[in-house]
């Protein structure tokens, strides 16, 4: 679904990513860990087009990414739910699911199916998004992106500032969307949780990937997990 093959970004003469290369296979969760600071955001941004990397391939359903800009490649299938949900604050839920919708033929996804998703939009269907919870928005953030019925989802840290029960909530969409077809690349600092949610986790750090496993041989490494999460 995405083979991102060693990228290198650059924020003006700023260094960022060093060489990045991973994978998401159809249906797959694929988790990226790492502190603050460390390139994940920006991998995000490059591979849907906001800093395109001056080096390296990015491919999507196996065509190349390069010289397309952000709204071709969504148009291709690919969604992303932006670090701080960066929801439209004057317009009411229902509006700011409109903004996403694709209107593609088939689509499973489109405010029925949103709303059986996340029961307490439904209630706040006409309140504007400046009025909603934390949890509520990034609810919300979550369902413009199904809205558009993707192929794959860029997910930039959904878990940020959520209660337990939000948290559970979001773990509950995700295994959903991948029962749906829909790949997704976790960025997380989350551990726990990605830890539930993932195939197979990736750590970066300073803008490289210092490890990949498996979740259950994450949970085991305490040395790596301290080195580079602090946990």
């Amino acid at each position: 679904m995405l083979k991102v093959e060693n990228i290198h970004t650059y924020y003006g003469d700023s260094y960022i990513l060093q060489g990045i290369s991973l994978e998401v296979r159809e249906r797959e969760v694929i988790g990226l860990l790492g502190r603050n600071g460390m390139g994940k955001t920006t991998l995000i941004r490059s591979i849907i087009g906001f800093t395109p990397p001056r080096e390296g391939r990015v491919r999507f359903g196996g065509e190349e990414l390069t010289g397309k800009r952000p709204f071709e490649i969504a148009r291709m299938g690919m969604s992303i739910v932006p670090q701080g949900r960066q929801i439209f604050p004057s317009l009411n839920v229902t509006e700011n699911l409109g903004v996403g919708y694709s209107g593609k033929t088939g689509g499973i996804w489109n405010l029925e199916s949103v709303f059986e998703c996340f029961p307490p939009l439904k209630g706040r269907a006409n309140h504007p998004g400046n009025r909603l919870s934390g949890g509520e928005q990034q609810m919300l953030a979550i369902g413009r992106s199904l809205m558009t019925n993707p192929r794959l989802m860029l997910m930039d840290e959904p878990t940020e500032g959520l209660s337990p029960l939000y948290v559970q909530i979001v773990g509950q969409v995700i295994r959903k969307m991948r029962e749906a077809g829909i790949s997704i690349l976790l960025v997380e600092q989350n551990l726990r949780f990605t830890l539930k949610q993932a195939d197979h986790i990736h750590i970066l750090s300073r803008g490289k990937i210092v490890h990949s496993s498996l979740p259950k041989e994450l949970d085991a490494n305490q040395e790596v997990r301290v080195k580079y999460l602090g946990v």
